[in-house]
């Protein structure tokens, strides 16, 4: 454990401490349906977790046994996850859009022992998944689960745990499963240790306090949103507010007015999409720039969006395009590039705020350290954030360490003179064209994906004569397109935004059409994985005997 991470800033210490200190704050602020939102102070949603606890550690579990946690976001996903670790064991949160073999691979993997299962739109589809005699429990807002005790009917019947334990820096917390980009997903050792020392480092950067309020709706699966909102509200004391669903999105935004809000690009387009089919972008230019105007404006646009208290505002795990950030920063919000991976508690990079380094992610976090490897380029970091290994997996977790013990990212990148970061590309995702020229295609897709009707797409073509695009458009767009006069028009756009790029690249990675297919990429047909990432083995399985006939149409675009 680093010096940094001293004992009481471990998980379980924050949570007595909050117990004591601060009982009658609200801690948490969750939708139940039907219009009720449901309040706990910390005082509420600890002896919860002390009442499942205690019912955990009369199972007779051995301790350090992996608990898995199968749900969206809530505030009963967060004390489940803390009952465990108050039981002594391990929990393994599972992404809640996986499909039922992907269920399977991680419980079976982590040896889980039993079940939470929580609000969930897919339970139908993955609950064959879950192995025959597993133990489960429902929480609140989960579909019916046969053969589940009840999350409250437990707390009914069981006393609260009136012990505090606690747990040493070095025991293993959570195990989480990476998203499964590059193959099977792989268990991610984190420990108590790893996880302090993180957001003790991050939150040197990200203004966060008692007085804190977050919107907890990205996967708390994710490594992300498990350091930014969970670890963030045990350092900080803050407030988390949850999400209901994606049709009561921006009523559940406006009810929490985050003062720190995370987002993925996507979301940050979609918000900008959303203000100027109502405002067109030249008219909101035109408005900004006058003074008095201009100011009611901003705060209108904001206040709308639900970010009108917003003081620290972040996009990651891909790219910000310069536009849409300079797009923000018009209407007073700068918005921080965050750069991390899961074996790295989410802690590697950031911009600084105001100091935008449009196509960076900035400078390593304090305690981080990064290097270039000078053979393939490749980005490598060190520092008490580094995962303890791949579960059961020795021979994967020494080959993804140098032997000086930095992480390989896997990303290739270069560091300026000021020590910003700009990711380049991955060093796997490499390909040969049939001239015997590498193409890098991360960059590529950076740049079509600035076209708003693009949604997602990868670049591809190992051995063609040149690369091209596989495109899912948005849904917007897809209706546009459903019209003759519409597809038209979309068609012309988007051969003229391919003309755009192929111009900015060297010709060896000029694409020869883009390629937009009908079925929609998702979770359910493996092509995305739970994090929205391409799988660019899957695009290949599914459409690489057909690339020679679509390159053979000539058409810049080409729909199938």
């Amino acid at each position: 454990m680093a010096s940094s991470a001293l004992p009481e800033t471990l998980a379980l210490q924050r949570i007595y401490h909050w117990e004591r200190q601060a009982p009658d704050k609200t801690v948490f602020t969750q939708p139940m349906g039907g219009g009720v939102v449901r309040e706990w102070t910390w005082k509420q949603a600890v002896e919860e977790v002390r009442r499942m606890a205690a019912y955990l550690m009369g199972l007779g579990l051995p301790a350090g046994s992996r608990i898995a946690l199968l749900a969206k976001n809530s505030a009963h996903w967060m004390m489940a996850d803390w009952a465990i670790w108050m039981a002594g064991h391990v929990s393994v949160p599972l992404y809640p859009t996986l499909a039922a073999n992907s269920v399977r691979q991680i419980l079976e993997h982590s040896e889980s022992r039993l079940l939470f299962v929580g609000k969930l739109d897919l339970w139908h589809s993955m609950k064959s998944g879950v192995p025959e005699g597993l133990p489960l429990i429902a929480l609140p807002l989960a579909p019916p689960v046969d053969g589940a005790r009840s999350w409250d009917d437990i707390l009914a019947r069981t006393p609260p745990l009136a012990d505090s334990p606690v747990r040493d820096a070095d025991e293993l917390c959570s195990l989480i499963y990476t998203s499964g980009t590059t193959g099977t997903p792989k268990g991610v050792m984190h420990s108590f240790g790893t996880f302090a020392w993180s957001i003790s480092s991050g939150l040197k950067r990200v203004p966060l306090d008692s007085s804190g309020r977050m919107l907890s709706y990205l996967p708390l699966a994710h490594v992300a949103e498990r350091m930014l909102v969970e670890h963030g509200l045990l350092a900080t004391g803050m407030q988390a507010f949850f999400a209901e669903s994606l049709d009561t999105f921006v009523s559940d935004i406006q009810r929490a007015r985050p003062t720190v809000f995370f987002s993925v690009p996507r979301l940050w387009v979609k918000f900008q999409q959303g203000v100027q089919a109502k405002l067109p972008p030249a008219k909101m230019a035109l408005l900004l720039k006058l003074p008095v105007i201009g100011g009611i404006v901003r705060k209108k646009v904001l206040s709308g969006l639900g970010l009108d208290q917003v003081q620290f505002a972040a996009g990651g795990a891909a790219p910000m395009p310069p536009a849409l950030l300079h797009w923000y920063r018009s209407l007073g919000l700068d918005i921080v590039e965050v750069y991390g991976m899961t074996e790295n508690c989410g802690l590697s990079h950031s911009t600084l705020r105001g100091k935008p380094r449009p196509g960076s992610v900035g400078t390593t976090y304090d305690g981080v350290s990064c290097r270039i490897e000078a053979g393939s380029g490749e980005i490598q970091m060190k520092g008490d954030c580094l995962m303890l290994g791949y579960y059961k997996n020795p021979e994967v977790t020494a080959a993804t360490f140098t032997a000086d013990g930095w992480l390989k990212t896997g990303d290739k990148g270069t560091v300026d003179a000021e020590g910003n970061l700009t990711i380049t590309g991955r060093v796997k995702d490499l390909f040969k064209t049939g001239k015997g020229k590498y193409v890098a295609p991360a960059p590529i897709e950076n740049r079509l994906s600035t076209h708003p009707a693009i949604e997602a797409c990868c670049v591809t073509g190992a051995n063609l004569g040149q690369p091209l695009a596989l495109l899912m458009l948005n849904p917007e767009a897809t209706a546009k397109a459903a019209s003759a006069g519409g597809r038209s028009a979309l068609e012309a756009s988007l051969a003229e935004h391919l003309d755009a790029v192929n111009a900015q690249l060297d010709p060896h990675e000029q694409l020869d059409c883009l390629v937009i297919t009908a079925e929609p990429w998702s979770v359910d047909n493996e092509i995305l994985t739970p994090t929205m990432k391409v799988k660019r083995n899957r695009i290949e399985d599914l459409f690489a005997r057909n690339y020679d006939r679509w390159v053979g149409t000539g058409k810049k675009v080409v729909w199938i």
